[in-house]
């Protein structure tokens, strides 16, 4: 049973800092990406940033500049640290990694339950 463990959301005040971290209960066989979404209260899921294996990477325009992911391929661990937070970042920020969980599983995402990330103005 393959697992994602989330931590590090909280309560901050605008112009704050958080880190999140993710960490997957196996080693996977093989992962295409990991990467971070987030839905906020009324809205849908959105990708905030991803990064694949060979470290290529991806953000929403709304967090360029602020956040920064990266991962640990050896731990299967993906981070993500999020400075000059905004009011508008608030929501439930979900860990994402699509690849294998085993030599003979087929490629898939697997989620996260979500950190709550709130910030105040």
């Amino acid at each position: 049973q393959v697992q994602l463990v989330e931590s590090g959301g909280g309560l901050v005040q605008a112009g704050g800092s958080l880190r999140l971290s993710c960490a997957a209960s196996v080693k996977f066989f093989s992962i295409n990406a990991m990467g971070w979404y987030r839905q906020a209260p009324g809205k849908q899921r959105e990708l905030v940033a991803s990064i694949t294996t060979g470290g290529s990477t991806n953000y929403a325009d709304s967090v360029k500049g602020r956040f920064t992911i990266s991962r640990d391929n050896a731990e299967n661990t993906v981070y993500l640290q999020m400075n000059s937070l905004k009011p508008e970042d608030t929501a439930v920020y979900y860990c994402n990694v699509n690849g294998r969980a085993t030599r003979w599983g087929l490629p898939r995402d697997y989620w996260g339950p979500g950190t709550q990330v709130t910030v105040s103005s």
